[in-house]
């Protein structure tokens, strides 16, 4: 119990001691996951704003290859971005699917390259002192949202294999309201899995005459 006071007490210090850059990186994160689940296309430019803030944040914090992760979120939120305005002239859409072997291969081969390349970056070209677990975040992000853009439900497990190490690390960046966010990510990353596959079973579900 006094353990957890002791915890409390730190969350609330770093809470108060929460720069207004991390509040506003925070506030746009959320507001981009709320407006993606109604569909909106504001989602993208809010989304970005969040991506940016973000970015100067993790820098700072010596996250350099989560930096890298948020540039290639940045990449594809400016793609989706396009694409969804183009959405209402070829309202043609790639249904949700489970992960074919080779499919799944890759996203660890995604994975595993991707952990070693960005570990060696870090190692030999930044003076990351978490060079392990930055790198481990940012390689199954990678694979996640590969799998993401594909529409395979197994893009969740990935994002969130990702999303459970990240929240610690920020903790221990003294980025408490990231790491809340990451939370906050987290349980979106699991009811959109059974969000996810309950439209897959609808959709090979036989419809009765």
């Amino acid at each position: 119990m006094e353990n957890l006071l002791d915890w409390l007490a730190l969350l609330q210090n770093q809470i108060l001691a929460t720069s207004f850059l991390e509040w506003l990186a925070v506030g746009f994160g959320v507001s981009e996951v709320l407006l993606a689940k109604r569909n909106n296309i504001l989602l993208y430019p809010t989304g970005i704003v969040s991506i940016v803030l973000s970015m100067y944040l993790l820098f700072n914090a010596q996250l350099y290859a989560e930096v890298l992760l948020s540039l290639y979120y940045l990449g594809m939120s400016l793609y989706g971005w396009i694409i969804w305005k183009k959405r209402n002239k070829n309202h043609v859409e790639l249904p949700i699917s489970w992960t074919t072997k080779n499919e799944m291969t890759t996203a660890i081969l995604i994975s595993v390259v991707g952990y070693f390349l960005l570990y060696f970056i870090l190692v030999k070209f930044t003076n990351s002192d978490v060079p392990i677990l930055d790198a481990f975040i940012a390689s199954t992000a990678w694979a996640g949202m590969w799998l993401l853009a594909k529409r395979k439900i197994e893009n969740w497990i990935f994002l969130n294999i990702s999303n459970i190490v990240a929240i610690p690390l920020k903790f221990h960046k003294n980025l408490p309201l990231m790491a809340m966010l990451t939370i906050f990510l987290f349980a979106v990353a699991i009811f959109g899995f059974i969000e996810w596959r309950k439209i897959y079973r609808e959709q090979h579900t036989p419809k009765l005459a």
